[in-house]
């Protein structure tokens, strides 16, 4: 194994260091809130299909403007867990 010379190794330390910068994302609260709840409806979506979402397609992507939609059915359809899982999303 060889090891690389100074050159090299500067070049491979700046474009690391660059990408380091370049691929951090600064998020705002609210896209950072807004982020939590679609991953919660998610997998509300996922863990109640049988019993609130049984005639929509499985596979369906839940976006920001499906949250209603999902604690709507789940506060409806959901029974008592159902319920507490769909009035956190309406928070």
């Amino acid at each position: 194994m060889s090891v690389p010379n100074a050159s090299a190794r500067r070049y491979l330390a700046k474009i690391g260091q660059r990408g380091g910068k370049v691929s951090r994302r600064v998020l705002t609260p609210e896209d950072a809130r807004k982020m939590v709840k679609v991953r919660e409806a998610r997998r509300a979506y996922r863990d109640f299909h049988t019993r609130c979402f049984w005639s929509f397609d499985p596979d369906y992507k839940i976006t920001i403007a499906d949250v209603a939609w999902v604690a709507e059915r789940l506060m409806r359809d959901g029974g008592r867990s159902g319920w507490e899982k769909g009035s956190k999303l309406c928070r």
